[in-house]
């Protein structure tokens, strides 16, 4: 079984995927919707970014419905022709504020990590066609349970945080928080090789047409999560 550490590219989907008269899942046809994606996501953060004082206020919101409509996503993949965009514009709304902010604090910073994240894309995607990572059962299975121990210990440290406290030093910008930051980059990057092969194994399964949008939305879940853990890590050395 397929594995992916993305919890919106999980290893089953396919087998439980119809096939569909109106065509099947292609790389191309998933490459196209990405950059779809990616190009909603910019209208709406450049149109944030633009006046980051009136517009602050609807980051949680934003932030709040967007995983709602992640969510959404997930468990209803082939509402994805409709859902993805929706998911792509409420996120630009969120990766905005959320640039603004850390750009008032660090001038040049959003650039930088911008330029990191699409560079790692690029990277990983060579190293994954030219077949010096192989995303095999173990890789997969291990990228899943570090993405996972992740997301267990994001959750435990927000819990927390309601109670006034939270996970010392891995926030802070001393050797243990650059450290986390470093190794939540590489795993949020190591899931990218995942996704390429998700969608990949996609085409190959004649999968259905709508899952150009779950696969390029599934891509887009990552490469968001890279882009916030670049911000995250070069804010911790930038305020060193």
């Amino acid at each position: 079984m397929m594995r992916s550490g993305n919890p919106a590219l999980r290893g089953d989907i396919f087998a439980r995927s119809e096939s569909s008269s109106s065509g099947v899942m292609t790389i191309r046809g998933t490459v196209n919707k990405t950059l779809i994606l990616l190009l909603m996501t910019l209208i709406t953060a450049s149109w944030v970014w633009a006046e980051p004082a009136s517009r602050g206020g609807m980051l949680i919101p934003a932030a709040i419905l967007g995983l709602v409509t992640a969510l959404v996503t997930v468990f209803k993949k082939e509402w994805s022709p409709i859902s993805a965009p929706i998911y792509a514009l409420l996120e630009g709304v969120v990766l905005g504020g959320v640039s603004a902010i850390f750009e008032a604090k660090y001038p040049g910073i959003v650039i930088q990590a911008v330029a990191l994240t699409f560079g790692t894309l690029f990277c990983l995607l060579v190293a994954y066609k030219s077949g010096l990572i192989k995303p095999t059962e173990n890789f997969k299975l291990g990228v899943f349970a570090a993405t996972g121990a992740v997301m267990v210990i994001y959750l435990v440290s927000m819990v927390m945080g309601f109670f006034g406290s939270g996970i010392p030093m891995i926030h802070d910008s001393g050797p243990v928080g650059i450290g986390f930051s470093l190794v939540v980059v590489v795993i949020a990057a190591l899931n990218l090789v995942l996704d390429f092969d998700f969608i990949e194994q996609g085409e190959a399964k004649g999968a259905p047409k709508y899952m150009e949008w779950y696969g390029a939305f599934g891509l887009m879940v990552t490469l968001i999560w890279l882009y916030l853990e670049l911000l995250r890590l070069l804010a911790k050395t930038r305020s060193r």
